[in-house]
């Protein structure tokens, strides 16, 4: 691993960019959509990176994974009528997003059997790394739920190093907190427990995994192929 892991998707990004309607810039801080707003577009990101998350009931963010090149947000309102977002997509780093109108790609879909294939398998791997997520989430506690957090990120932004992996993505402790549903205090605890037992080590708001095993061991992974254990 020796680049950062990205998977690759099913779907080829020339595909799909032969139904845009238009390509924008993105900048920073900005919502593509927000939860609740009237939802007529899909977005395919050409470069930069958008964070996709949930709001609690309580005012909880809950974030559920980071749409980066040739990732596609906003694709739950598919085939559904009246629909809105049901989720936000922040833009994390700014970049560039193609929009594709929700019914021409509803339409092709049903007249291109190739794509509805591969649509239909990217759809499935989405939705299995979705449960992945939250069976770690619900069964691990905030612990369990920081490790495998930092797991994922590992397959995601993971950069080999002579003393571990680096996660090539700056965070903060409130968005770790934000991925694993629980509160910054508690993530802090956990963070200066792992670098005093030498698991993890940050400098300028990197993160270097020295023992993933560690990690690994402590939540009782199933190794599953790192396309299904990511961040994205």
């Amino acid at each position: 691993m020796d680049a950062a892991m990205k998977p690759t998707h099913s779907i080829e990004i020339k595909e799909l960019l032969r139904f845009a309607e238009r390509t924008i810039k993105m900048k920073k801080n900005q919502y593509l959509f927000q939860e609740g707003m009237h939802a007529e577009e899909l977005f395919l990101v050409i470069s930069g990176r958008v964070q996709i998350s949930k709001i609690t009931s309580d005012g909880r963010e809950l974030s559920l994974r980071i749409c980066g090149e040739n990732d596609i947000c906003g694709e739950l309102t598919l085939f559904t009528s009246s629909p809105k977002y049901l989720l936000n997509a922040l833009v994390l780093e700014d970049g560039e997003v193609a929009i594709i109108k929700k019914d021409k790609i509803e339409n092709e879909i049903f007249q291109n059997s190739a794509l509805a294939f591969e649509f239909m398998k990217w759809m499935s791997d989405h939705f299995r790394k979705t449960q992945t997520k939250f069976r770690d989430l619900v069964l691990n506690g905030k612990r369990g739920a920081l490790f495998s957090t930092l797991i994922r990120m590992t397959n995601s932004y993971g950069v080999e190093k002579s003393n571990g992996i680096l996660i090539d993505l700056p965070l903060t402790n409130q968005d770790l907190a934000n991925f694993c549903g629980t509160s910054r205090e508690s993530t802090n605890r956990i963070l200066n427990e792992l670098k005093r037992e030498g698991i993890i080590s940050i400098n300028k708001g990197k993160i270097t995994v020295h023992n993933r095993q560690f990690l690994k061991d402590e939540i009782g992974c199933e190794n599953c192929p790192a396309v299904y254990c990511s961040i994205e």
